[in-house]
């Protein structure tokens, strides 16, 4: 049995005061001063911490939100004092789909690299758009061998990137061609360059060191490449946009995997790719426009050995008036390859609006072999996903302050988190390996599905 992926990680505290969802309002002047004060019997203590808090107050905006929403004290205090309001600095986090709920989970598996559990339960919608509209069958939670990270049955999250052949052809009992080369990651994640509006300089070093420490790989645009040790190019693909040219050869060699932009001329440019490293893994980007489904797929009848298909940052058709999201453009192309039979012999990667550890099994599900991700990286920054970086400007996560070990260590909690939830889930569906996840739509349930069966009939003409 090959030895347990493990990602080694540290508590790593906010460098900004926290945001949280909640501030009690409280108005001292009328307090009876009775010997039961609500406060006291706080079951979270937050109004302890919150006295000690306010006594070494430095900062104007360092306000104290850390209640726990549990109202044991708005309903029980004597006179009524205290009230519950939503602090709007967390009203304003984020955007619709990159919602303050998922900035703040972000948040708190960046610092603490655990699982994310509420003892109140689930408290988030049961159906929704996007992948709210998925819901993963958990019909295995109860077997105690398969109880996820606890479970005593070893859970395998490795994925293979590259081409593998329909079958083997030997001649005189020797193999006619050699078996392409495969990149093994040992979760599928990959680490995706930071989109334009939110690109700083700083940020792509900390995304080496952390891909490195997690033995996963960070796609860096050649033409903005870092210094790199000769040691961090295991761990690194260079992205090579149209027009850029052919990296140096000995980096090349060093490296495994490279992406390269679709265009006309795709083809040509990995064959000059394999003439400098024929052993490297060449990985075609492919924007899911509104024909980038098709593309993707013709792509997959010729010797391209893997696809990454990349939405927008809210998981949606580039560029449509009416855009499809990625779940179904993901079984769109993954069902077009099986009738073509093609779809075990190609890798196919998707990139855009990964926001949770839970998306990245539904993506798998729904016929994905691995994701890419970038912003919840950043998020786990402490940014608040304001519409775009500018250098100079007022950032609140005071991102050009960062040092590259708080970087890394956030980033690497984040991944740990993501990976324990990934076994969680499978261990819940009964799944021992992530391969076997890939398309497997009977482990979930889609609500347009069931909506379809439930209220199809009733709505058909006809009928």
């Amino acid at each position: 049995m090959p030895e347990k992926y493990h990602i080694e990680t540290r508590p790593i505290p906010p460098r900004r005061p926290r945001v949280g969802k909640y501030g009690i309002v409280d108005w001292r002047e009328d307090c009876c001063r009775c010997h039961n004060c609500v406060k006291k019997a706080c079951i979270y203590d937050r109004h302890r911490e919150e006295t000690n808090y306010i006594r070494n107050l430095t900062d104007v905006d360092a306000l104290f939100f850390d209640c726990m929403g549990c109202f044991s004290c708005v309903q029980d205090c004597a006179k009524g004092l205290l009230s519950l309001s939503l602090n709007p600095v967390y009203e304003n986090l984020g955007n619709a789909y990159w919602t303050p709920e998922i900035i703040r989970t972000t948040w708190l598996q960046a610092e603490t690299a655990k699982i994310p559990v509420s003892g109140a339960g689930y408290k988030g919608r049961f159906s929704g758009p996007g992948f709210d509209a998925m819901w993963t069958d958990m019909s295995e939670i109860v077997r105690p061998t398969r109880d996820g990270i606890h479970g005593r049955e070893y859970i395998s999250t490795s994925v293979d990137i590259g081409r593998k052949p329909a079958f083997l052809h030997f001649e005189q009992g020797e193999l006619a061609r050699p078996i392409p080369a495969l990149v093994d990651l040992p979760m599928p994640l990959l680490i995706d360059m930071m989109p334009d509006q939110y690109r700083l300089s700083r940020l792509e070093p900390a995304m080496i060191k952390t891909a490195r420490k997690t033995d996963l790989i960070a796609l860096v645009d050649y033409r903005s490449l870092p210094k790199l040790a000769r040691s961090q190019l295991r761990h690194v693909a260079f992205y090579l946009d149209q027009g850029v040219k052919m990296p140096d050869a000995d980096m090349l060699r060093q490296t495994r995997l490279v992406e390269i932009a679709d265009g006309p001329d795709v083809a040509e440019r990995i064959d000059a790719v394999k003439q400098i490293h024929p052993e490297i893994v060449a990985v075609v980007r492919v924007a899911l426009t509104s024909d980038g489904v098709e593309r993707a797929v013709k792509l997959a009848e010729g010797e391209v050995e893997a696809i990454h298909v990349v939405a927008d940052l809210q998981g949606n058709e580039v560029g449509a008036e009416r855009p499809r999201f990625i779940k179904d453009m993901i079984r769109k192309i993954h069902r077009d390859l099986i009738e073509n039979s093609r779809r075990d012999e190609v890798t196919l990667i998707a990139g855009g609006g990964i926001a949770l550890a839970e998306h990245t099994a539904k993506a798998v599900i729904c016929g994905a072999d691995l994701v890419s991700i970038n912003l919840p990286l950043l998020i786990g920054l402490e940014c608040h996903l304001c519409r775009r970086c500018e250098p100079g400007g007022s950032c609140p996560a005071k991102l050009e302050q960062v040092e590259l070990d708080y970087c890394v260590g956030r980033m690497t909690n984040l991944i740990a988190a993501w990976h324990g939830q990934l076994i969680e889930v499978m261990g819940a569906m009964g799944m021992r390996e992530i391969r076997r996840l890939r398309g497997d739509v009977g482990r979930a349930m889609f609500f347009e599905d069931l909506e379809e069966q439930t209220f199809g009939k009733l709505f058909t003409s006809g009928s």
